[in-house]
């Protein structure tokens, strides 16, 4: 019996932009999360180059575009089931049964483990803030486990 191998690309807090750099970096993706403050024209780009993209709605998403999106999304991945927000903070409680909880908004990238559950902010690969670094996520999932990677952008 083979378990299948999902990379899933973990973006938040692109306000816009989404950097050549970046795609570069999600190559070889099949599912791509964003957890809010996508800016105008990048669900476009994003769609035309990964199968599978869920975003969620960030405090400055308040174009048309932006009123399609829910505040929360939960997606199953090989049987890991990810909740998806953009101000952790904001947000009612987490979900029963899930296992990552992949938020944004404070554009500083982290990840942890709580409880069996994992909380992971891929920070910005937006415009930069401050000193910020430009980062982003990638996890590895292989049927009930999961590697979770940063990956960070020169630029």
């Amino acid at each position: 019996m083979s378990i299948d191998r999902i990379k899933v690309g973990l973006i938040s807090d692109t306000h816009g932009l989404l950097r050549p750099e970046a795609l570069e970096a999600l190559r070889g993706c099949d599912t791509i999360l964003h957890a809010g403050d996508v800016g105008a024209g990048v669900l476009e780009k994003l769609k035309r180059t990964f199968h599978t993209v869920v975003a969620v709605r960030g405090n400055t998403d308040w174009g048309p575009w932006g009123q399609t999106l829910r505040w929360t999304e939960q997606v199953d991945v090989s049987g890991l089931k990810f909740y998806i927000v953009h101000d952790l903070s904001r947000s009612p409680a987490v979900p029963e049964g899930v296992h990552v909880v992949v938020h944004g908004h404070t554009h500083r990238w982290s990840c942890a483990q709580e409880g069996g559950l994992w909380y992971i902010n891929p920070g910005s690969i937006g415009p930069r803030r401050f000193d910020l670094p430009i980062t982003l996520g990638i996890a590895v999932v292989e049927g009930p486990n999961i590697q979770l990677k940063r990956i960070t952008i020169e630029a």
